[in-house]
């Protein structure tokens, strides 16, 4: 009897449980599904009227059903690793010839301009590499989430924003790029930096990032891999060390994933944003306009037995700047601009030196400077990867390799002498080629004859190529643009 009650217990015990659960249940269900209804009324609020007719378009055309695409890895910049070591020669007098130099010292530098914008007016506060920037963005975008993690949390937050009062970020963003000389890359940095600082997600980060950039009239495209949001852009040039797709006949990078080798495939769509057919230029014709947080640098070589000093300065806010770029065409290095003010510095501690010398002898000098007065390693072991650095770059890290040698020599001999030359790339070295009428190992560009000079090859002159590369052929020439 007893027994028979317990069993009578446990029934009616699990009768109870059964019935609470299948409550709980229910009530959770109701709870998550009104839950969903106001998050879905608060990202899209039934949108139903845009701003703009192309943005209710593109939101359509986001529903539809994406494709899968498989990446591409691009190639390396050189086929075999470089040399670990520099080699060396022994020391060569210089056979005195040419004209007499006489440096000219590059014109001052002009007074940098601050921003302009109403600052008493802005609700968003950064700081830009140095620059205290503020601008207009309606905050309300806040709440735009990237929920559910797929495809139709991803409209979601595009209706959010492009409902928002988007213009005046715009409009702020166009004023400052202008105002800081910004180029595409630095706009780009600009509106990823405005991404951070509203949201705390990297999916939410990047939606935020690819609608304002399209709006600025970059094509970009949005894409899912592994549940979150990656960005495809299309770029004027390679970006190396990084996965590629190609849609038609462009090619679009995967920058969040440079340098880590990974090649994931990625869900997304064809079609272009309306009206942003713009690739992503990483050409730098003008330096940033930043607030200068300048430093000074001494460094030294030495030259049959006679210590040569040369002090200048630098501006670490566009070291900053310059080590954010990824790896991408020589010609973008070769070619970019440079401080005017350390420019000056460097032509005046190289006038003692050089003026009232033979042709031979300035040439000779410059080149065993970038030969001596840098420590050789390649960027795996100062970088853990591959890195080119710009000239200004150079002369900022005590330590480089080939390529960044032959940058800083390039640049330096364009802007003393003002002759042409070019960068003489191997499959596993890189050098230069300067267009003067002097005797020595050369190569031969277009209709012109290029006399080797070798930053890498210390104690090296102008014509003396090392040992295995005397026969070689380059596999590639860097022009640099007229002076």
């Amino acid at each position: 009897m007893i027994v028979q009650q317990n069993r009578d217990g446990e029934q009616n015990l699990l009768r109870l449980f059964g019935l609470s659960s299948l409550l709980f249940f229910l009530i959770s269900s109701t709870l998550f599904a009104k839950s969903f209804e106001d998050f879905k009324r608060t990202q899209s609020s039934s949108f139903t009227h845009y701003k703009d007719v192309k943005d209710k378009e593109f939101s359509k055309y986001l529903h539809s059903s994406w494709q899968e695409y498989s990446a591409k890895q691009t190639q390396n910049f050189y086929e075999k690793p470089k040399p670990k070591h520099t080699e060396k020669t022994a020391q060569r007098k210089i056979k005195s010839v040419g004209p007499l130099i006489n440096i000219l010292l590059p014109k001052a530098e002009q007074k940098q301009k601050s921003l302009s914008l109403d600052k008493s007016s802005q609700n968003l506060h950064l700081f830009y590499f140095g620059q205290k920037i503020s601008l207009n963005v309606d905050l309300n975008i806040k709440s735009a989430q990237f929920y559910p993690q797929n495809q139709t949390g991803i409209v979601s937050f595009f209706d959010v924003l492009v409902h928002s009062e988007y213009e005046d970020s715009l409009r702020d963003i166009k004023k400052i790029t202008s105002e800081l000389a910004l180029n595409d890359w630095g706009e780009y940095l600009l509106v990823k930096q405005i991404a951070e600082k509203l949201y705390t997600k990297r999916d939410e980060q990047r939606l935020y990032i690819w609608v304002i950039l399209n709006k600025l009239g970059y094509d970009v495209k949005v894409g899912l891999s592994n549940k979150h949001v990656v960005l495809l852009h299309w770029t004027k040039q390679i970006i190396y060390a990084t996965s590629r797709y190609s849609f038609a006949d462009k090619k679009y990078y995967l920058l969040s994933s440079y340098a880590m080798g990974k090649q994931p495939r990625v869900y997304t769509y064809k079609q272009e944003y309306p009206g942003a057919n713009k690739a992503l230029d990483l050409s730098l014709k003008t330096l940033p306009s930043f607030q200068e947080d300048t430093h000074s640098k001494t460094v030294h070589f030495r030259q049959f037995g006679v210590e040569y000093p040369l002090s200048y300065t630098y501006d670490k806010n566009l070291i900053d700047f310059l080590a954010t770029y990824p790896q991408t065409d020589y010609e973008i290095y070769f070619n970019a601009a440079f401080s005017q003010r350390t420019c000056s510095e460097i032509a005046e501690g190289m006038k003692k030196y050089l003026d009232g010398k033979k042709a031979s002898e300035a040439l000779n000098f410059v080149l065993h400077f970038v030969q001596k007065a840098f420590v050789y390693e390649a960027d795996q072991k100062q970088f853990g990867r591959e890195k080119v650095m710009f000239a200004y770059e150079t002369l900022y890290y005590n330590k480089s390799d080939c390529e960044d040698r032959a940058t800083l020599f390039a640049f330096l001999v364009q802007k003393l002498f003002h002759i042409s030359v070019v960068g003489v790339k191997y499959k596993d070295h890189m050098a230069t080629g300067l267009n003067i009428p002097m005797r020595g190992d050369n190569v031969h560009y277009g209709m012109h004859r290029y006399l080797i000079a070798d930053p890498t090859y210390i104690d090296a002159n102008i014509g003396q190529s090392m040992p295995k590369y005397k026969l070689k052929k380059p596999e590639h020439f860097i022009v640099l643009q007229k002076d």
